[in-house]
């Protein structure tokens, strides 16, 4: 006869293939530390400029495909420091439309520039003024106002 064969359960499976998940993954955690690195490296200007002066790099002139468009189609002077952030697009988008223009000021005190009227509807005369997003250069805001009241917006790319 034959000695008896050892019954191999499933709880002892469990373990090996937990270690083994686990060894396949510490080599994906590895390369993508290696890959932040290195691209954390090649950009060693934009570090520099962060790490000397944070408030500069954070409020920096505006550049752009969008703002470099805006500047054509401007009918007022360019105020070239309004820039949207995140924190207050999402306080514009949350005002309902038909509200005062004076709502909008609360939130940002000035638009980087005055946008050429357009007549939407009869009789009445649209304003646009356009915010450029600090967050995204190539992205703008545009405000439409009909009688001093909210009308809506679109982003312009």
């Amino acid at each position: 006869m034959s000695p008896p064969q050892p019954q191999h359960s499933k709880t002892m499976a469990q373990p090996l293939q937990g270690k083994r998940a686990s060894r396949s993954i510490k080599p994906l955690i590895a390369c993508g530390l290696i890959f932040s690195l290195v691209s954390l490296l090649l950009d060693v200007n934009g570090i520099k400029t962060l790490l000397s002066n944070p408030v500069a790099f954070a409020r920096s002139p505006i550049s752009g495909k969008s703002v470099e468009h805006l500047s054509k189609d401007c009918t007022s002077e360019i105020v070239s420091s309004a820039q949207l952030s995140r924190e207050q697009l999402l306080e514009l988008l949350s005002i309902p439309e038909r509200d005062t223009k004076a709502r909008i000021r609360e939130i940002v005190s000035e638009p980087y520039c005055q946008l050429p009227a357009l007549n939407i509807r009869a009789g009445v005369k649209a304003e646009r003024e356009a915010y450029p997003l600090a967050f995204d250069p190539n992205t703008t805001l545009v405000i439409l106002y009909e009688n001093d009241e909210y009308a809506g917006y679109r982003f312009k790319h």
